[in-house]
Formats: C-alpha cells, structure tokens, sequence
C-alpha cells in the first residue's frame, strides 16, 4: 500500500509566531514521530509551507487577515522544532499561497497513493481544505487526519472541522 504522510504548515508563526497559539507546540513531537514511523515503514513524507511576499496585505487573504505571516524566507516562514529538524532533501516540500494545494492535488493524482494522512496547522483551516483537496484528487483513497497531530487557536471551530471531516466528508479521523 503507498502511503504519503502530508505535514500541513507546521511553520513557526503558526506555532509561537505571529499567528502562534497555546498548545500548538505540543504537536512537536507527534508530528516528529509519524514523520520517522512513515519513513521506517517505507511511506512517503511530503510538507506543505504557507507562503506569502511583502505584497501579502494587498492580497484578498491579506485584506481580510492583515497580519504579516511565513514571508518567503522569513524566520517564522520556517518548519517548526523537532518537525523542521525531521524535513529530508528526498521530502516534497510544496510552497502554498492559499489555504489549499491544486499543486498538492495534482501530486496525490500522479502519485496514486492508496492513503494519505494529514497532520499539521490549522485544522479548521489548511487542514480541512488540503483534506478535501486530497478526497478529490483521490476519490478512493483513505484520507486521514490524526486529532493528536492538528489543532486550532479555536477549540470549537476545531471540534467543529474534525465533525465535518470525519461524518460529512468521509475522511477518517483518528485519536479523538
């Protein structure tokens, strides 16, 4: 079975940056540890890195959350911790400038991996959009988001995401 490991935006602003949040530290070392069982077992491991230009604030998601984040290059444009640490040169690493990846789609399509697992920041917002980009790239695949390995600054829109994960989307979610 090919297996891909896709850690979304575990970046250092969304960590203790810009747009950090309490607890999304303690996704380190879990993430870290899948990362390292995906790679011991064979399975792929790809990153997916929120991406923006000075230009940001002038864009329409810039307008409407005008707060400089992961700048190209940028300290807090980095991976974060124990996760950056585990990134290998062999990992794809997909530079994004929205919320979901149509390169990301267009990745799971070529690949046809039979599942494909999401962790990574933030639940309610890459999270769930890269998970519905990979249901559409891979309709018959297993899409799977861990609940140990994602949060929100929200818990309830959190909640919330994993629910219209797991009971609308037909992903399966894992350690709730």
């Amino acid at each position: 079975m090919k297996k891909l490991l896709i850690v979304i935006d575990y970046q250092k602003d969304f960590v203790d940056g810009t747009l950090g949040f309490p607890g999304a530290e303690t996704l380190d070392d879990p993430i870290a540890q899948k990362i390292a069982s995906y790679r011991s077992s064979g399975g792929d491991v790809a990153f997916t890195l929120d991406t923006h230009g000075k230009d940001y604030l002038q864009s329409q998601e810039g307008r409407k959350l005008p707060v400089l984040h992961c700048l190209r290059g940028s300290p807090g444009w980095a991976l974060y911790g124990k996760t950056g640490m585990a990134h290998s040169s062999e990992d794809t690493v997909i530079e994004k400038p929205a919320f979901p990846s149509l390169e990301l789609g267009a990745l799971l399509r070529e690949k046809a991996y039979d599942q494909v697992e999401l962790v990574g920041l933030v639940s309610y917002i890459c999270v769930i959009s890269n998970a519905v980009i990979a249901k559409a790239a891979l309709p018959d695949a297993e899409i799977v988001v861990d609940a140990r390995c994602t949060a929100g600054p929200d818990p309830q829109l959190h909640q919330k995401a994993l629910d219209v994960m797991e009971n609308a989307l037909q992903i399966t979610v894992t350690h709730r």
